[in-house]
């Protein structure tokens, strides 16, 4: 029954044809492992578009929504957290796999002449692999999200000429926002994967016109078919890879910042480190000259690859011969840039988030919102009116969540009584921006700190005295100057002045005199932390 089937199929498809096309490809003898990279990178290509429509599904393309829909991804959907892992990792994967099967395409001298086309198709292919990255950026919309897409934005401006008009495509509108999220969407979903099938099934083509190059030494005899041997080697190095990713996935977690705060112009944006070699260019190369870093070097490094199997005609291939010629040193010193630069960027990142990266605020709206005053759980707790404050969302705009907390009853009416509204009982707008603060960190899976009793009063402090003025990590009023980093400009005993009476050091002042206002442990805390702001 399943042979008639099977022939039914074959006359009505030819599909037997159609393996025996795709399997019984001519492979020249000798062919090894080293030609497995290519279906390593195809197998990572099927994983990044299988989960890419696992999450579309889920997620929603809009500044509003955005974050929360990554959120259920990771935590309400069964087994989001690995399609998202699946996804991110293998991005990362996919990157190393491209360049590693162009490395090889180069040592074994597989771009040359009849080839040049195959190599260039791969080349372009490379490049949209990278922009899949860089319009992944975005989609989060956590912090890490906003600002880098602040700093790439900011690179576009930087292009002679054209800057400010690749910027508005970029942007959308006036500002990071809405139209921008729904551009770098479309980007990813639709445009760029179209754009990479058509370059990658060109380049399957080309490659099994002109068939695979072979080892670098010919060896004697008949060409042997694709299947069963070197099909077999492909199955076994993916197979490896494939175990290699899923281990990554299981073992850490597809990371999720907080969400985007565009008032927290001091944060530090980090690419993903197969673009830090980009990030550490710029460092050298500051102000005016910062097109060198993010358009000329970049320009020159793929006009270089482009041009590299049209420049290179001899018919040389083993790498050991052409380890002395121009092209070779050239492929060489690029290698070694980009991974020098990408380790000193590596050097160079933030460790993990400190008492002094929360911020005093957060740390206020930790006590505010959990302690056992809280008001918050007279009714988000669990059975409570509302949901518990480890499930609500960050959806709504920031005025909305402040002038709820503020006074509750004016969302939801009947949920408080009067004496529940009288001005002592209400948490006041400070109060409420401070539990805005920590939620933002709660909902990113951030860890608070370990709460000495000294960080504790500093925080009750500064959200009491402090915030309607003074920013820390761009949480706060702007009336007074940032404290972000007040600890570069003033030791402990000079913060402790300022604080006492701050017409004393600045002689005109506006700032208010806390010396009569605050207690000395108070004034103590606040200052000893602030210290440590550095």
């Amino acid at each position: 029954m399943f042979t008639r089937l099977l022939d039914w199929l074959q006359a009505r498809t030819g599909y037997r044809n159609g393996l025996a096309h795709l399997l019984d490809e001519p492979v020249p003898p000798g062919t090894g492992w080293a030609f497995t990279t290519g279906s390593v990178v195809s197998l990572l290509l099927g994983i990044q578009f299988v989960s890419g429509v696992v999450l579309a599904m889920y997620y929603v393309p809009s500044p509003a929504l955005a974050y929360d829909s990554v959120q259920f991804i990771m935590r309400g959907l069964p087994m989001g957290w690995m399609a998202r892992g699946l996804h991110v990792w293998g991005a990362s994967f996919l990157v190393v796999g491209t360049a590693v099967h162009m490395m090889r395409v180069f040592a074994l001298g597989s771009y040359k002449a009849p080839r040049e086309v195959t190599w260039l198709t791969g080349l372009v292919a490379f490049l949209i692999i990278l922009g899949f990255s860089l319009s992944g950026y975005l989609l989060p919309w956590d912090q890490k999200a906003y600002w880098a897409t602040t700093v790439t934005i900011a690179v576009a401006r930087s292009t002679p000429v054209a800057g400010e008009f690749l910027a508005n495509i970029l942007r959308g509108g006036p500002e990071l926002g809405a139209l921008t999220l729904g551009r770098w969407y479309v980007a990813h979903v639709f445009l760029l994967p179209a754009t990479l099938i058509l370059f990658v099934v060109t380049h399957i083509y080309l490659m099994r016109r002109h068939g695979i190059s072979g080892p670098i030494t010919p060896k004697p005899g008949p060409p042997t078919a694709f299947f069963p041997w070197h099909v077999m080697k492909d199955t076994v190095v993916m197979a490896v890879v494939f175990a290699s990713l899923i281990t990554m996935v299981l073992l850490v977690r597809a990371p999720l910042d907080e969400v985007a705060n565009p008032a927290d112009s001091n944060y530090i944006p980090r690419p993903e480190w197969y673009f830090l070699s980009l990030f550490q260019m710029l460092k050298y190369f500051p102000g005016p000259l910062e097109p060198v870093a993010t358009q000329l070097i970049p320009g020159a490094a793929v006009g270089f690859l482009a041009l590299l199997p049209f420049l290179d005609r001899h018919p040389e291939r083993r790498p050991w011969a052409r380890a002395r010629m121009p092209f070779t040193i050239g492929m060489g010193l690029l290698s070694l840039g980009i991974i020098g630069l990408t380790v000193l960027g590596l050097q160079d990142r933030p460790e993990g988030k400190s008492a002094a990266d929360w911020g005093l605020l957060p740390i206020a709206g930790l006590e505010l919102a959990t302690g056992e005053n809280s008001a918050c759980r007279r009714c988000h707790v669990s059975g409570g009116p509302a949901a518990p404050l480890e499930s609500t969302s960050l959806r709504r705009d920031e005025e909305w969540l402040l002038n709820h907390m503020i006074d509750p009853v004016a969302i939801a009416p009947g949920v408080r009584t009067a004496e529940d509204r009288a001005p002592r009982n209400l948490m006041g707008r400070f109060g409420a921006q401070a539990v805005v603060a920590y939620l933002r960190r709660s909902h990113a899976g951030i860890a608070p700190p370990a709460l000495s009793p000294s960080l504790q009063l500093a925080a009750v402090t500064y959200a009491s005295a402090c915030v309607n003025c003074h920013r820390i990590s761009g949480e706060g009023g702007t009336v007074g100057p940032d404290l972000t980093e007040v600890g570069s400009r003033r030791d402990a005993a000079g913060i402790r002045e300022v604080i006492e009476d701050a017409s004393l050091v600045y002689g005109d002042s506006s700032m208010p005199t806390f010396k009569d206002k605050l207690t000395g442990a108070q004034i103590e805390a606040l200052a000893e932390y602030l210290a440590s702001r550095k």
